[in-house]
């Protein structure tokens, strides 16, 4: 299987301010595999874009890729709020 969290993190890297606080977690439900992506709260807004633009090119380069199972892949971009 693809390792997502290599993709999602060289997606990422170069979008925020501080690299080092990135962090990416997962959990495997019934239906998904979910990515939980954590970063400084000053990056927050750039991983988002301004009307969710940027977070919807992420997800949809995360989405495109095969899984070899019938599980979908989610990315949940955590905000603290």
């Amino acid at each position: 299987m693809t390792d997502f969290d290599k993709l999602i993190k060289t997606i990422v890297k170069p979008l925020v301010r501080y690299p080092n606080d990135i962090s990416i977690t997962h959990h495997e439900t019934d239906l998904f595999y979910e990515y939980h992506l954590k970063t400084n709260p000053n990056d927050t807004g750039r991983i988002i874009g301004k009307g969710g633009h940027v977070a919807q090119i992420i997800r949809t380069i995360i989405y495109s890729v095969r899984v070899s199972s019938d599980k979908r892949v989610r990315l949940i971009i955590d905000d603290d709020k």
